[in-house]
């Protein structure tokens, strides 16, 4: 993948915390009206496995069928990035997809140094991404817009 400008550590992380924030609104809102404002507190009796189940299944399968789909999740698009294949530039399969989602738990063990590790790597792959073979792309000097 030649003339391929990669996303550095800082534009990745305004992804993020756009993704973290679209999250709140669409799960988080609708989770504390059902359910309560305690509706996360561990100490509390409630709903228990259904919430669970949205709470942390949902932003699995929607990463992953954004990356699948769009090239990226919401914050990614706005930001013109993409999460491509890191040897054909082409798009994630599921699988592929699924593991740089699990390789994400990877990156956090040691101290988030596999996030971190993006501002130091000539590719700007995290280790979620060298396990799973992605790179985060500048969509627009990939002579695509989105």
């Amino acid at each position: 993948m030649e003339n391929t400008h990669y996303a550095g550590f800082w534009i990745r992380l305004a992804a993020s915390l756009v993704d973290t924030v679209i999250l709140i609104v669409v799960l988080g809102i609708p989770l504390a009206i059902m359910f309560g404002v305690d509706y996360s507190d561990p100490d509390a009796t409630g709903p228990g496995f259904m919430v669970n189940l949205i709470q942390y299944g949902a932003p699995i399968v929607l990463t992953v069928w954004f990356w699948v789909k769009y090239l990226g999740t919401p914050g990614k698009m706005l930001l013109k990035l993409q999460v491509v294949d890191a040897n054909t530039g082409q798009a994630l399969s599921t699988p592929q997809a699924i593991g740089r989602y699990l390789g994400y738990y990877i990156s956090l063990i040691p101290f988030m140094l596999g996030f971190i590790w993006v501002a130091f790597d000539s590719r700007k792959q995290g280790f979620h991404d060298k396990l799973a073979g992605t790179v985060v792309v500048h969509a627009t000097v990939r002579g695509e817009t989105s």
